[in-house]
């Protein structure tokens, strides 16, 4: 009996993997098939189908081209070729109202820049030195400088005024060229130096060219009178290319 049941589940299972085989073929073949329709192939879901076609009707239709917005490209996304010529970026557009208030901020910064400085004063020095072992005696100079239109003034100095009588600004005045700078007038017959100096401060009231020709003047004028040499600010001897510069700086606080 158990030998018969054993036969008997044997021929069921070849006649089973005998039928599966068959079905395989038979599929199989049937897909290959160009004839086989529509209706008669296994589709998964009918809206798989209806999706699928939809997808092949549009992929039939020209599609418009899709722009994706982005944001622009940082400077280490973009690579330059160093023998490509870049575009220069166009500067953009100013507003007419914000221009010409750029314009009048110009114009305000130019106009303060424009406002005249006050020349830092400057000096125009000359020296009157006699020759080694000699003196000006004050009973000679005082005379001298009285004609050449020299007022004493409190300070112990003496000046040589806008106006010859003594009245106006002070064009230059005469020192004594040593310590301490000053003179006695009270006692000049007494007095004595080896030198006296001219000097004019820049800019000074009046016409600055003519005052300093009235300085040098002077200058000569007693240099001819003690015998002196005439110096200038350096205290070396006056040459005609110092005057020259003393003439220049007198004109750029006369400009």
């Amino acid at each position: 009996m158990a030998e018969q049941l054993r036969w008997v589940l044997i021929i069921i299972s070849v006649i089973v993997i005998g039928g599966l085989l068959v079905h395989g073929l038979w599929s199989v073949r049937k897909k290959e098939s160009p004839d086989t329709s529509v209706n008669e192939r296994v589709e998964p879901l009918q809206e798989s189908q209806t999706a699928s076609s939809h997808s092949y009707s549009q992929k039939a239709e020209p599609k418009e081209p899709v722009i994706n917005e982005r944001d622009e490209p940082q400077l280490g996304e973009l690579n330059f070729d160093a023998n490509e010529p870049q575009i220069e970026p166009s500067a953009p557009e100013v507003p007419i109202e914000d221009d010409l208030s750029v314009v009048d901020d110009l114009e305000s910064v130019e106009q303060t820049n424009e406002q005249p400085k006050e020349p830092v004063p400057d000096f125009v020095i000359v020296h009157i030195q006699m020759p080694e072992g000699l003196t000006m005696q004050g009973s000679k100079l005082l005379p001298a400088v009285n004609t050449l239109g020299f007022k004493y003034s409190e300070e112990g100095f003496f000046n040589r005024h806008l106006d010859p009588a003594g009245q106006g600004p002070v064009l230059f005045r005469l020192v004594n060229m040593y310590n301490p700078g000053t003179f006695d007038i009270d006692n000049m017959e007494q007095f004595s130096t080896a030198g006296v100096s001219l000097f004019m401060t820049l800019p000074c009231d009046g016409d600055g060219l003519a005052a300093f020709n009235m300085l040098h003047s002077a200058a000569k004028k007693i240099a001819d009178e003690f015998g002196a040499h005439i110096l200038d600010a350096e205290r070396e001897v006056m040459s005609v290319e110092r005057v020259r510069q003393y003439v220049e700086q007198v004109r750029a606080f006369s400009a």
